[in-house]
């Protein structure tokens, strides 16, 4: 029972640790991947808090000082979680009124360039049927396996690539003034583009994928945060209704993603109402929520939805979202204070490698 004990002490000192480290602004890789394992790390702080106490009589100054810190290390992750579960307050109102013509429905999915399965993607499109669809780590081979949905979707922004960040972008809405741009690194596409609802109302559309902060791909976040904050400053400085759709390689209450609210002062929609997450299908125990849609006051959710898995490391998302004219002033718009738009300036000016 001593080393059970030990072990416990161990893996909640551990679990502290690993709450704590986020705390620290750096960008190196082992700071900010820390921040993804959330709910991971409350289960196991809650775990072995239960253990302990359970197990163990508590007596030693050691001992309630051990558990008084896995105690607060609970409080602080709940307090962390509590924005995304359904006992907080939504950022986003549910349309009450359908209005096909000012709808839009997106589908977005990382594909895993490495799966071949173009048939069961083809499938989930069809079956949901979106106006507008984006792929991502689309090389060649995907580009021909959905060739197809060019028939139905008629307007398109493509960019296969090899290096597991092609982009494929279809959709039945008109599309204007599309660009392809690669913001930080050569490598590394986005895409823009101004999509025309059914009404002749215009929005603009960023589609994104930064690297993420990992060993084997980037080690530091510096590229991910400054893509980002770019996009958020001209989100800002944009005259017409907004969404920013993709894989982010960041997790939803990362300090980099809530300062990109707060900067480009775009809702999200999982706010009051859940996780989603989309990141790994295979692993449930090590899921997060990557994948992101952020939209701006101007629109209101029909409904936010994980689809089915077709042999990607990613869910698919589906989001529809519908324009009114009265949301701006029924909803909050994020807004950034001093200090964010200092750091968010830092960031965009530090030197990436």
């Amino acid at each position: 029972m001593h080393s059970l004990k030990t072990g416990l002490e161990i893996a909640g000192g551990l679990i502290v640790l690993f709450s704590v480290i986020p705390l620290i602004r750096n960008d190196f890789w082992a700071f900010r991947v820390f921040e993804y394992p959330r709910l991971q790390k409350l289960f196991l702080n809650v775990l072995v808090l239960i253990l302990y106490c359970f197990l163990f009589r508590i007596s030693s100054n050691f001992e309630i000082g051990f558990v008084i810190v896995l105690s607060l290390s609970t409080a602080y992750l709940c307090y962390q979680i509590f924005p995304f579960t359904f006992l907080a307050k939504r950022a986003m109102l549910r349309a009450t009124k359908s209005d096909p013509e000012n709808t839009v429905s997106i589908i977005s999915s990382n594909v895993f360039q490495d799966n071949k399965n173009t048939a069961g993607c083809l499938a989930l499109i069809k079956k949901y049927d979106p106006e507008i669809v984006l792929l991502l780590e689309t090389d060649q081979y995907w580009h021909k396996g959905v060739e197809e949905l060019k028939e139905t979707y008629p307007h398109q922004a493509l960019v296969p690539l090899e290096n597991t960040y092609g982009m494929l972008l279809y959709s039945k809405l008109k599309l204007k003034d599309t660009e392809v741009r690669y913001l930080v690194d050569e490598e590394i596409p986005s895409i823009k583009t101004c999509v025309e609802l059914a009404s002749g109302k215009t929005f603009q559309l960023h589609c994104v994928h930064p690297t993420p902060p990992v060993p084997g791909e980037n080690i530091y976040s510096t590229e991910r945060d400054k893509e980002l904050l770019l996009v958020a400053k001209e989100v800002k400085e944009c005259q017409i209704p907004t969404i920013v759709v993709g894989d982010l390689n960041d997790v939803a209450w990362s300090y980099t993603t809530q300062l990109f609210t707060r900067i480009s002062g775009l809702l999200d929609p999982r706010l009051g109402r859940g996780f989603f997450n989309t990141f790994h299908a295979k692993y449930p125990f090590l899921r997060f929520p990557l994948d992101h849609v952020f939209c701006s006051t101007d629109f209101k959710l029909n409904h936010l939805k994980r689809l089915e898995n077709f042999n990607s490391d990613h869910f698919p998302i589906l989001i529809s979202l519908q324009y009114e004219a009265i949301a701006e002033k029924q909803q909050e718009e994020p807004e950034a204070d001093k200090e964010d738009l200092e750091l968010a300036e830092e960031k965009i000016r530090k030197k990436t490698d």
